[in-house]
């Protein structure tokens, strides 16, 4: 068995590639059917935010099947060879062990800290959970993941004063304004990210926010939370003109907002300057509107510039944080590399739990006239002394298993103690 983990990141691969696969692998569980259809994938879990794309399995064999999995990545987001060569990141066993706990702990996060992806893990392991396409080395290694996250954020202080991707785009639109007192903003979408930058400009004194989402009541809802405005999503186009700066974040799969819009929006501002920043992946604002004169345009990516500046005193409790991913990749290792020889284990200790209670039947005639317990204490007896027997036997079985020279061992057992 082998565990591999293969993916695009923040990192890896600019926005124009990622938002390639988001589009193309949109449907999560008809894509976990699909990749759990793969010959030799026993388990598989699928991730997917805006700034990674990311496949875990339980494979055999490793080499043979992780070539396959390149191809479905790269097919889906139809990338070239070379664009696969300089994108996808392929991990195996504890080097794929030690990228998920760093995913999870929010180490390998565009900002470091935040605490929105140990959310988006959880739930890309319930969907596995849900499709059916996880088992017990991806249980034991997702539940491993989230107490490491908890770990690192107990034990460190790298999620004190956060930032995120919102307080980002807030604190460039402050560069690029000098100030947000009396700006008028719309946010295009009503998640986790909406909420967190309503609140960044609410506490920068913007005059207004206006919300608008596709499902009107969620506008509302964050509009009464702000004291903002909500508006009908079939109004977004009439209302660019109003504003000076958007903020875009839905999971729309198409732009929502044109160059033609952005233009018209610019002359009846009488071309006053516009701020726009489109933090979804696929993009929400078409790229070719930052072309205008007058109008700033901001991706994802590019606010990580903005992010550095605000890494620099999270540097010391990574280095803790990277410790605790160390040790627990051990741990998760002892018990991992144990896994081929369990089913052997299992067999001798059952054969030898049956020959007991076939003891103490065939003994029934003389113990019947002890009391219970005394008949309770001989059982405790002759458990305790089987034990004793086997102990040295499963311990050398792991110990082999650990260091990869089980096999011989496994024939070994099954022969003598007759477990075919």
């Amino acid at each position: 068995m082998s565990i591999v983990l293969l993916g695009i990141n923040h990192r890896s691969a600019p926005v124009n590639i990622r938002e390639r696969l988001s589009i193309s692998c949109g449907e999560e569980g008809k894509t976990l059917e699909e990749l759990k259809n793969i010959p030799h994938v026993r388990e598989v879990m699928y991730l997917s935010t805006c700034n990674r794309i990311e496949v875990l399995v339980n494979i055999k064999p490793a080499d043979t099947v992780a070539e396959e999995l390149k191809t479905f990545i790269t097919s889906r987001g139809n990338l070239s060879p070379e664009e696969m060569r300089k994108c996808l990141y392929v991990y195996r066993d504890e080097d794929a062990v030690r990228h998920l706990f760093r995913v999870a702990s929010s180490l390998d996060s565009m900002i470091m800290g935040e605490p929105q992806i140990l959310g988006q893990l959880k739930d890309a392991y319930r969907l596995c959970v849900v499709q059916k396409t996880s088992g017990a080395i991806l249980n034991k290694l997702l539940h491993r993941a989230f107490s490491v996250a908890k770990r690192v954020r107990t034990e460190t202080s790298i999620a004190n004063n956060a930032v995120s991707v919102s307080f980002a785009a807030v604190k460039l639109a402050k560069k690029i304004f000098g100030t947000l007192d009396r700006k008028k903003v719309l946010l295009v979408g009503a998640g986790e990210m909406a909420q967190l930058a309503a609140r960044h400009l609410m506490d920068d004194g913007v005059a207004r926010i206006i919300f608008t989402n596709r499902t009107y009541e969620n506008a509302v809802k964050l509009a009464n939370d702000f004291h903002g405005l909500p508006i009908e999503f079939e109004l977004l186009e009439d209302t660019l003109g109003d504003v000076d700066i958007v903020i875009s974040s839905t999971g729309s799969t198409e732009y929502l907002v044109s160059r033609d819009m952005i233009e018209a929006a610019l002359h009846r501002r009488k071309n006053r300057l516009m701020f726009l920043i489109d933090v979804a992946v696929p993009r929400d604002i078409d790229p070719a509107a930052g072309e205008i004169d007058n109008v700033y345009l901001y991706n994802i990516d590019d606010l990580q510039g903005v992010v550095d500046e605000n890494m620099q005193g999270r540097l010391n409790e990574a280095k803790k944080a990277e410790s605790i991913i160390d040790e627990e990749v051990a741990n998760f290792f002892v018990w991992f590399d144990t896994l081929e020889v369990v089913p052997t284990i299992v067999d001798l200790k059952s054969k030898a739990g049956d020959i007991i209670r076939e003891e103490m039947v065939r003994s029934h005639s003389w113990m019947k006239d002890l009391d219970g317990e005394e008949r309770e204490n001989i059982a405790i007896l002759v458990n305790a002394v089987v034990n004793k027997i086997l102990h040295d036997p499963v311990v050398g079985l792991k110990e082999e298993s650990r260091n990869g020279g089980a096999d011989s061992y496994v024939a070994v057992v099954k022969k003598l103690f007759r477990l075919e």
